[in-house]
């Protein structure tokens, strides 16, 4: 018999908000992630927005790609064939884009880095964004191999 194990989420956090911060998370160093989230948190605060567990979970919703391209080999040529994203990887896309976005800022700490990147990605503005928009043009630029879809490997 399986036991169902229910996560423990801490007080004023939510799951999203608890899986973004496992995904930052380097080398196991979870209370510095988390320490990150929250000063990133207080620093929208700062600036004058009333909600920021909102803003965060719009700038997610922004950044959650529909489609992407996957390379497929057919009759010996590689076709990028474009695919809806299952909803679990568009959260993992979708939260990969932002932190790499952050981690690729140079000047700043991780927290402003965060909080600039959460509110232009709400704002739909921003490098996590503009991702998303290249990966929905590249594949509407290759809508015309949509059939090799159904081959598979």
């Amino acid at each position: 018999m399986t036991q169902k194990t229910t996560q423990h989420v801490p007080a004023g956090s939510s799951q999203l908000q608890e899986k973004f911060i496992n995904c930052m998370m380097l080398a196991g160093k979870k209370s510095i992630s988390r320490k990150i989230f929250a000063d990133a948190m207080k620093i929208l605060r700062d600036q004058g927005v009333k909600n920021p567990e909102e803003v965060f979970e719009k700038a997610i919703k922004n950044v959650i790609p529909n489609m992407e391209v996957r390379a497929r080999r057919v009759g010996g040529s590689v076709y990028q064939i474009p695919v809806e994203v299952k909803p679990k990887r568009q959260l993992a896309l979708s939260m990969r884009w932002i932190i790499g976005a952050c981690r690729g800022k140079k000047g700043k700490t991780m927290a402003e880095n965060l909080a600039q990147e959460i509110t232009d990605a709400s704002n739909e503005t921003g490098s996590a964004f503009k991702k998303r928009e290249d990966v929905h043009r590249m594949a509407a630029a290759n809508k015309a191999f949509a059939h090799f879809a159904r081959y598979n490997k």
